[in-house]
């Protein structure tokens, strides 16, 4: 039986939405699913125990960073990264193409791969299709992902297509690369922001078969209505009896907008990131707690909320006091908040789809979000 497989439960016939069940050597998941970003083995300022309390059931790590430090050597030492990191759930791990095609002129590729310097050192390091799968070999996670590039917002058509060319050549040799029985290789589909060429991309990706396919090279500075476009686009070439997987996107309209076009899977370091900058999420919008009319506020940062902050009483005023006195606890409370919410976020989207009632909290949660910008603006690893 293969490693990852996915079993559709329910689909909203007027958005395409779905509800579902991820099966993974490391436990079953509903889906849609929102994965916490753990990118150096471990989801900053969270315990894995704290994981579970909140409800994370698959976690993504990064090859690229735990390539660089401490390396693939140590980690399959360790008995691989769900015993190195005490994780005994899923585990989803990003090919490094991404930061790697982050770093500019620090990189330079060819059709063997890429070529660039360490941020942590300088040092000179190359990943290749073999070499990413090699390390997602050793880390072991249940979900590995295939070696693409990330084409950059804006780029010609030409670029995009010689750039796609070359991600499928890499996918192909992925999948050559594979050894384990107990993992599932995730094609990429790319080709920018052309249709043309994100259908060209899906249908090959779909004629290799993968258990499952992500949708890259989203979020990277383009406009949400482009975006929508073309995931819309890019969905509509994927088969319904496998997991589709939006790449680096965590706010909840983005969150809302993916899964009415037929996303199961999503991750961003989003809610991590802004809980360390002071930002608490809502139902209703962010809330930044330096601002000062939290000064003297004193109910929870969210009513009904069900995370280790909220039900234990600590307030807004409080908070904002930690943070602005720069104490570790407040930014702890925040991300343990932040956290929990997406996770309460996407089991009420599943349980509106599986209810019949998304287009009902589709139209709910746009009538009571505010939100704060238009760009989609990617969001870089941790």
């Amino acid at each position: 039986m293969a490693a990852i497989t996915y079993e559709l439960i329910k689909k909203d016939e007027v958005t395409g939405a779905r509800a579902g069940m991820l099966h993974t050597p490391h436990g079953s998941f509903p889906t849609p699913i929102f994965m916490p970003v753990g990118t150096q083995a471990t989801v900053k300022a969270v315990s894995p125990d704290e994981l579970k309390d909140l409800g994370a059931g698959i976690i993504l790590s990064n090859t690229y960073h735990l390539f660089l430090r401490p390396g693939m050597d140590l980690v399959r030492e360790a008995g691989g990264l769900h015993k190195f990191m005490h994780w005994d759930r899923g585990i989803l791990t990003d090919s490094g193409g991404f930061q790697v095609f982050s770093l500019g002129e620090l990189r330079k590729i060819t059709e063997e791969g890429v070529t660039f310097r360490s941020h942590i050192d300088g040092s000179k390091k190359f990943l290749s299709p073999e070499i990413s799968v090699a390390v997602q070999t050793a880390l072991g996670s249940d979900i590995v992902m295939a070696f693409d590039e990330c084409v950059p917002y804006p780029a010609d058509y030409d670029y995009a297509k010689q750039s796609l060319a070359r991600t499928l050549r890499w996918a192909e040799r992925c999948k050559k690369a594979m050894t384990r029985d107990d993992q599932g290789l995730f094609g990429i589909v790319q080709g920018g922001m052309y249709k043309e060429l994100r259908t060209e991309s899906a249908e090959a990706l779909v004629e290799m078969d993968f258990p499952g396919y992500a949708v890259g090279g989203l979020s990277v500075g383009e406009s949400k209505e482009l975006m929508y476009e073309m995931l819309e686009h890019s969905t509509a070439h994927l088969p319904q009896d496998k997991p589709r997987y939006l790449m680096g996107v965590g706010t909840p309209d983005c969150l809302v907008e993916g899964v009415a076009r037929g996303i199961d899977m999503f991750d961003c370091v989003f809610p991590t990131r802004v809980a360390r900058n002071g930002m608490a999420m809502t139902w209703t919008g962010r809330l930044v707690m330096k601002n000062q009319v939290f000064t003297h506020d004193h109910d929870v940062l969210e009513q009904g909320c069900g995370c280790y902050a909220c039900r234990n009483g600590y307030t807004r005023a409080y908070i904002r006091h930690l943070v602005r006195a720069g104490e570790i606890f407040g930014l702890r409370l925040l991300t343990l908040h932040n956290l929990y919410f997406l996770q309460a976020f996407m089991r009420a989207m599943r349980e509106s789809i599986v209810q019949n009632r998304f287009a009902e909290f589709r139209r709910d949660f746009w009538n009571n979000y505010q939100l704060p910008e238009k760009k989609s603006g990617g969001v870089m690893d941790e």
